[in-house]
């Protein structure tokens, strides 16, 4: 991986992380005082997708079941605590990201346990390849927090109305 050094690399990585959880929950805070959109609730795993471009590294690479098992656990085990804390509410006829009180420990907690887990995986593959793992961990999470979510913004819009593709 050139001439980096690795703990630098890890440690940039968890600083990274930390600064990328904070941004997250300053967005989320301020997202619940403007309506939700179908643009708003895709966005972030579209804009997300564009990482797996680190794959074409050689370094970043490992095998596909790594890839199959990080994110499952994504999907499964971290969306949870995500998909508890959001719901919806309709005011003056949009919906709105109810604010949750919970969800700025919640997010901190998993950057807990995802810090943690990255200290254990780092002994057994290279910095490059744990930080693809948690990046793919990290979209199924962030993936399957988003189907759930779109999935409850449909069924709270009226029947009769067309899903609302607004701006912003």
């Amino acid at each position: 991986m050139g001439n980096i050094n690795p703990s630098l690399l890890h440690v940039g990585s968890t600083l990274g992380a930390v600064f990328m959880a904070l941004m997250v929950i300053f967005i989320r805070l301020k997202a619940s005082a403007r309506p939700v959109t179908v643009r708003k609730i895709w966005i972030p795993p579209l804009g997300m997708s564009t990482g797996f471009a680190m794959f074409v590294v050689p370094e970043v690479r490992f095998p596909w079941w790594w890839a199959v098992a990080a994110f499952l656990v994504g999907w499964f085990i971290f969306a949870y605590p995500l998909m508890r804390s959001t719901r919806f509410e309709e005011r003056e006829g949009q919906i709105y990201a109810q604010r949750s009180k919970s969800f700025a420990f919640i997010l901190l907690g998993l950057l807990l346990i995802r810090t943690l887990l990255h200290e254990f995986i780092n002994q057994y593959v290279s910095v490059p390849q744990s930080g693809g793992l948690f990046f793919i961990l990290a979209f199924g999470m962030i993936l399957h927090w988003r189907v759930f979510m779109y999935k409850h913004y449909t069924r709270m819009l009226p029947a009769e109305a067309p899903i609302p593709q607004t701006r912003g």
